[in-house]
This record gives C-alpha cells, structure tokens and sequence, in this order.
C-alpha cells in the first residue's frame, strides 16, 4: 500500500497483513456485529405505568345500571386521559453477546473491503501542533477525501480530536477503539501507519 504525505504525495510503501486486510465480505457476520452494537446502545430505561401502578382513587365512577352511559370503572382505566398504559414499555436489557471470533472477522472484513474499494489513505504521521480545522479541511483535500472519512491513530491525539470537532462527516479516533458501525458509518478511512501496526497487533492473533 502507498503512504503519503499530509501534502498529498507518495513517500513510501508498506505491506499489510493478508490475515486482516484480505478477507472476502462476510455480510451476515457483519450485520450481526453491527445489530449487536447498536442493540448494546440502548439504555432500556423507557417505562410507562400501568392502570394499577397510576396513582389516583379506584372509586367507581357511578353506577353500574341504570344512567344509559357505559359501564364505566374508575379513573385509571387505560381509556381515560391520565389513565393507565395498555402493554407499555417496561426497563429491559437489550445488550447481545457475541462471540470474539465473530467480532474479529467483522472488524478485518470491513477493513478488507476499505482496501478492496480503495476507500484507505495511509499517513505517515498525523502531528498538529494545535487544533486548526482549515489545516485538517487541507490535509483531506490533498488525500483527495471528499466525502465523510474516520481518522485512525496509533495513540490519542486530542489536537487531532479537536481539529475535526466541527466537521460534521469526520471523526478521529485511537486505532485501539476501531469498531464495526464507525467502518460502516464512515466511507474513508485514513489510518498513520503506526495505528495500522496496532491494528494489525490487535486483531491479528
């Protein structure tokens, strides 16, 4: 793979593991890493009462017979405003387990095809002195990134954080948290070269 320069040019060439980035596409694996994830975002916390946790007097309302109305009992009942909730949402656990073999092949299908579809850009470093968007806005323009891009590298770099902070279809993060909805939710990948090492450490056992 060529490496390049954060002015756009090509400086070096590396060889990538065969065992991460030359997978073919696994779609159901895939899914089910991503359904797992963002099943395990999900708090679980909506709940709603039901007419016997609603607080309030069970008195019925009037009379069983004899006034021509509906057979009416007292306020709680899920037909009134203020009453209770019929089958309402109670807490539950969403989270899914999945086995680490499974993840493992998620993550490095999903980076095969960033290779295959030539969506990758490798950096040598990625080294801002301080927060500057417009520099971050240039370096994308001279990768020739145009469309919505995850940034990848070795350590947490908070200067790099910053830089893309308010742009909307970019994000940064160190190669240790790579996960599959970011490889999925973002078309470009641009990774420095010691983060694919890392990567390459990780999830090459």
């Amino acid at each position: 793979m060529p490496v390049y320069s954060l002015e756009g040019e090509v400086v070096d060439q590396i060889e990538l593991s065969e065992a991460i980035f030359g997978l073919p596409f696994n779609e159901a694996v895939v899914h089910q890493a991503m359904t797992r994830q963002l099943a395990n975002r999900r708090q679980g916390t909506a709940s709603a009462k039901t007419r016997g946790e609603v607080r309030g007097s069970t008195r019925k309302l009037y009379s069983q017979k004899h006034t021509g109305r509906a057979r009416r009992g007292d306020k709680k009942s899920p037909l009134l405003r203020g009453g209770g909730v019929v089958f309402g949402p109670k807490p539950r656990v969403y989270q899914q387990a999945l086995p680490k073999k499974m993840k493992r092949l998620a993550l490095k299908c999903l980076l095969s095809a960033k290779i295959r579809e030539e969506n990758i850009r490798l950096v040598q470093e990625l080294n801002l002195e301080k927060p500057k968007t417009k520099e971050m806005i240039n370096i994308l323009s001279s990768l020739g990134v145009d469309s919505s891009a995850l940034i990848l590298t070795a350590q947490p770099t908070p200067s790099v954080v910053k830089s893309v902070a308010n742009l909307p279809e970019v994000k940064a993060l160190p190669a240790a948290l790579v996960n599959v909805l970011d490889l999925l939710s973002y078309e470009m990948l641009i990774a420095t070269v010691p983060a694919i090492r890392t990567i390459e450490q990780i999830w090459g056992k």
